[in-house]
This record gives structure tokens, sequence and C-alpha cells, in this order.
């Protein structure tokens, strides 16, 4: 198309441009065809361009409007899908975790003689996940031969006013550093005389209640107070009527001693009725230390972690009051990349008689082959205030499946 229009548009210059003269010479007839000729052309041309521009700008225009959809029939119409909000692709999948607890024993007990040779004292399971923006829920359960029970289920409140942290629920209580530890998160086999006889064991100080905690920056020094108050129906405090409470309270204290160490010291009290009479109180004072050491260069082979626990107890009983004492101290220290050697000394009163104390020693030895599975060894010496002594060796298989959340520090 372009070759001849170029070509019309060079003879008319040339026919335009020509002499006077030069147009004289020539014949007029045969000048006056050819511009006609040229005219019908041009005129066929511009015909021919105003088409094809048309059909063009028609085609563009077709494709540019989308087709209508057809409507489904009502009658297998699909429902409108629920909008979910963003960030929220856990909201009906919380973290979900088993640990087993299997335990092979063999020697003397006088406490329990009739504990079986191997068990599985206690499966936990556990929910976690955030409910909200405000809060997050954790849920653990307990599966032993006994049944099943909910060792703790509560809600956290992470964002009051103030910067305090409130929990609500079923929860261990915050006395002391033990107490709060679910039986895999201990550093030996079994808890201490100490916990057994002023704690309740296994179960230790949990109950139905509040806890309003607020942590404290002094300096290079983090302090954390907490103050909790329960129904008072734990394994240590027996409540009488609806208005016998029991009462917790503890302040926390941390603080990093150099780039491979830290102390973390802290003291309790509770206190509550225990039944004994009717209004017999028991007051319980703790005061504990975690001395932590890790070398940097050296973190995953090397660890020395030493622990100590000192409990009094004062408990009014028929006959008065009876003041007890206790406490543990122990050292664990990482030799190898999965390998953990430890000790601990044992010494436990009881809280409602003056008999002697109960002694002991234990020597442990823990192997790691992962973060989901555990093996430990524990030779246990007990010589009890009731009279008579236990030798015991313990072997202990911790695993664990799913995604299990931290525990406190």
């Amino acid at each position: 198309m372009r070759k001849p229009i170029v070509g019309l548009f060079v003879v008319l210059q040339v026919a335009l441009s020509a002499p006077h003269g030069a147009a004289q010479a020539g014949p007029e007839p045969a000048t006056s065809d050819a511009v006609a000729r040229l005219e019908r052309e041009l005129a066929e041309l511009r015909r021919e361009y105003t088409e094809r521009l048309t059909a063009l700008e028609e085609r563009i225009r077709a494709l540019s409007v989308p087709a209508p959809a057809a409507s489904p029939p009502a009658a297998v119409a699909e429902p409108a899908p629920v909008p979910v909000p963003a960030g929220s692709s856990k909201v009906f999948n919380p973290d979900i975790a088993v640990i087993g607890n299997f335990m092979g024993s063999a020697g003397r007990n006088r406490l329990e003689p009739e504990k079986a040779p191997l068990e599985l004292p206690e499966a936990e399971a556990s929910f976690q996940a955030v409910v909200d923006p405000y809060a997050r829920g954790d849920f653990f359960f307990a599966f032993s031969p006994e049944g099943v029970e909910v060792e703790e289920g509560f809600l956290t409140f992470q964002s009051l006013p103030g910067k305090l942290l409130l929990k609500v629920g079923q929860m261990r209580e915050g006395f002391g550093k033990v107490n709060g530890m679910h039986s895999h998160v201990l550093p030996w086999a079994d808890r201490p005389l100490v916990a057994q006889n002023f704690l309740g064991g296994d179960e230790g100080l949990a109950d139905a209640g509040l806890s309003l905690a607020r942590l404290i920056p002094i300096g290079s020094t983090f302090v954390e107070a907490t103050g909790e108050v329960y129904s008072g129906t734990s394994t240590v405090f027996q409540a009488q009527k609806r208005q016998d409470l029991s009462y917790v309270g503890r302040l926390r204290a941390y603080r990093d001693l150099s780039e491979a160490a830290n102390l973390d010291v802290g003291g309790s009290f509770a206190y509550g009725h225990n039944g004994q009479t009717e209004n017999g109180t028991t007051k319980l004072f703790g005061v504990d230390a975690t001395f932590r050491y890790r070398p940097l260069r050296r973190a995953l082979y090397r660890r020395f972690i030493a622990r100590s626990e000192l409990l009094w107890s004062r408990a009014a009983v028929p006959l008065g009051e009876v003041k007890s004492f206790g406490g543990y101290l122990s050292g664990e220290y990482q030799f190898a990349r999965r390998w953990f050697a430890g000790a601990r000394f044992d010494l436990a009163g009881r809280p409602f008689d003056t008999l002697p104390n109960d002694k002991g020693g234990s020597l442990l030895l823990t192997f790691w082959p992962s973060e989901f599975s555990q093996i430990r060894g524990q030779w246990r010496y007990t010589k009890h205030g009731l009279g008579g002594t236990s030798h015991e060796a313990i072997v202990q298989l911790l695993f664990a499946i799913g995604a299990h959340g931290a525990h406190s520090f």
C-alpha cells in the first residue's frame, strides 16, 4: 500500500513543480488523463485504508470487553467462602505435641515397694495457640494409669496496661523453681525430696486461679514480681470454706555476670488452709538460686548449671505448730556434645510431724540423641526419717512428637 502512495506524491510533485513552458509543450489531454487517473487511485487507497482501520478498531473493541460468564443453576450454587483474616492460617490448627515418659527401675524402695519395674507413668499432650492479638491459650493433658487430667489449662493476656502479664485458669503455682516444671523438663528422673514432702510430689502446687506478673528492668538486672490467688484446693492446701483462698507471691531477679555466665535468684511465699483443723493454715517460705555457665566458643560441648532451693514450712496442727525445713543442691556438667553428668543432695523434713529428716543423694548420666529424645540413668540413695534406706537404679526415656513450645527459663 505504501509504494503506490509514494509514487502518487512523486508524480504530483513533479507535475506541480515543472516549468510553465514545459507544461505547455506537452499535449494537454494526456496530462489531464494522468492526473485524473492518479486522483482515482488516491481515492481508492483512502477508501481501503478507512475500511481496514474501522475493522481493526472493531476487533480491538470486541477483544477488550470480557464475555459475560454463565450463571450456574441455583441448585448447584456453592456458598460464598468465609473470609479468613490475613496471617490466621493457624487459627484452627494449634501447636500439638505428645511427650512420653517411660521409666524402668530396679532395687529397693521402702516407700513404694509395689512400684512396677517398667512403666509409662505419664504421657503429656499439649495444645498451644494464639487466641487473638491480645491473648494465647495453653492446655496440657496428663495421661497416666489412673486416668486423664488437666495438668494445666490457662489463658495468658500479654498486652495489659502497665506491662502486666495476666494468667487465668488451672496452673502450676509460681512457688519456687521446681514446682513450675513439668516432669519431662526436670534435670533429674524424679523430684527432690523437699518437693515430694512439701509440695505434693509430681502433682505439685497446682490449682485454679489468677496470676498477675510484671517485669521490672533495673539497670542490667531484670526483676519479676508475681502475685497469685487460687481456690485453695491443691495437694497442699485444703479449703474448708468457699472463702478459704490460697495466696502465692514471688520475687525473682536475673542478671548476666559475663558473656558466658548468669545468675537467677528468687524468693517465694505461699499461704493457705491445710485441713488439719477448722482454721489451720500453712505458710511456706522458699529461696532458690540457679547459676549457669556456658563458654561461647564451646557452647555446643561445655556447660555447667548449679541449682539450689531451700524451703521452710510453718503448719498449724491440732497439737500446735510444726516447723520443718528442706532443700536440695544439684549440679550438672556437659562434658561432650550430647553427654551430661550430674549429682544431687537432698534433705527434707515433713510439714505435719517432727520425725527426723529424710536424706538422700543421686548420681546421673544423661544422653541426648536429639532434641526430641533423651535417655537418662540415675542411681538414687535415700535414708528415710521413718527408718530404713532405699537403693534404686532408674532408667528414663523421654521422647516427643509434634511442635512443643519453649519452657520458662
